[in-house]
């Protein structure tokens, strides 16, 4: 019997949502038919959480170390000894301490393989800010400890699937980071993406422009036209199959976006705008082109709505099975590649 994986687990602030939606995504004990669950925390603070949302019946095995963890219960670690004063939806320098313990300590497993992929709850890109966290987020902060020059933030759910060339970077400065070198990139990223954790062997990709209307042919930006379209061009003689630019507005209100495997956008809120309204709660953040697996759900800390259990944990849960799935497949595709044969045909059968 194949051996499940372990999924390492964050918990995020721990004056928002985080631990809620951790609890109630475990609590279905079915999970651990297909995976088990490690979850870099504290036991006390996981308990405070339990009790404000009402569930009793439920508890994590205490753990020191992940190759400890109990295949058929979710697992805890504790990341720190000392009493937590938790103060639900307020965002503060404890929030921001003990996301970060939890954070430090599931990466170090994740790199050295004790785990075999990560899932991370919302953490307050603020408060998180401190010796040892100096970064936008979570998709930064893996970048540089894996040793990565660039990773694509990759928001995916079942009807759709973003990048953003640019990230957490103020609007102003958005035009500017917008370069034909970086559009390529990130479409390379996209397209390999696509390829190895989807399994789609001839992805077609969609570029949206950076301007209204993508420019108008030059009267509202010059960018469309001499930055983006020159990319679009060149990525594609290097084997990348992409179409643009689009205008934002029209190619979602159109639909339009059904005829791709995924959408390129020039700039945070022209993907994530569209995206968790299209995932409707079911959204999974994904940082692609790293060598180990991370997802995240697509909401933040929540604190207006912390310890009241009207958190849905249903993005949590899809982040947890798409963790899963990635890392499955790219053991597959490690192994059929030995097969080309049996490889294209199975790739073939999921385009």
């Amino acid at each position: 019997m194949k051996e499940k994986l372990k999924i390492g687990i964050t918990v995020g602030d721990v004056n928002g949502i985080g631990l809620e939606v951790i609890i109630k995504s475990l609590f279905d004990n079915r999970v651990t038919d297909f995976f088990t669950p490690i979850v870099y925390g504290n036991t006390k603070v996981a308990s405070f959480h339990r009790k404000a949302i009402g569930i009793n019946d439920f508890s994590f095995n205490v753990i020191n170390s992940a190759d400890q963890a109990n295949p058929k219960r979710p697992n805890m670690i504790n990341c720190w000894q000392e009493d937590v004063k938790i103060t639900l939806g307020e965002q503060n320098e404890i929030g921001g301490k003990y996301a970060f313990l939890s954070l430090e300590r599931a990466v170090e497993d994740l790199n050295a393989g004790k785990i075999d992929a990560l899932v991370t709850a919302p953490i307050n890109k603020h408060n998180i800010q401190q010796e040892g966290f100096n970064f936008p987020g979570h998709t930064e902060y893996l970048q540089a400890k894996t040793n990565q020059n660039d990773v694509l933030m990759f928001m995916i759910s079942e009807e759709l699937r973003v990048g953003v060339v640019t990230g957490h970077i103020p609007v102003k400065d958005v035009s500017a980071a917008i370069t034909p070198d970086a559009i390529i990139h990130k479409l390379k990223l996209m397209n390999t993406s696509l390829k190895t954790d989807f399994w789609i062997q001839k992805p077609k990709i969609a570029v949206l422009g950076l301007n209204p209307h993508a420019g108008d042919n030059g009267l509202i930006g010059e960018e469309d036209e001499k930055i983006i379209q020159p990319a679009i061009a060149q990525a594609n003689k290097e084997g990348i199959f992409c179409f643009g630019p689009y205008p934002a507005d029209g190619f979602f209100a159109s639909n339009t976006y059904k005829q791709f495997d995924a959408v390129l956008a020039m700039y945070h809120d022209q993907g994530l705008i569209p995206f968790k309204h299209i995932a409707s709660r079911t959204g999974v953040n994904f940082t692609a082109g790293l060598p180990i697996v991370r997802t995240s759900p697509d909401h933040g800390t929540g604190y207006d709505i912390a310890g009241q259990n009207v958190a849905s944990h249903d993005s949590f849960m899809e982040a947890l099975f798409t963790a899963v799935h990635i890392v499955e497949r790219r053991r597959e595709q490690k192994e059929l590649t030995k097969n080309p044969l049996t490889f294209r045909r199975l790739t073939r059968d999921r385009d």
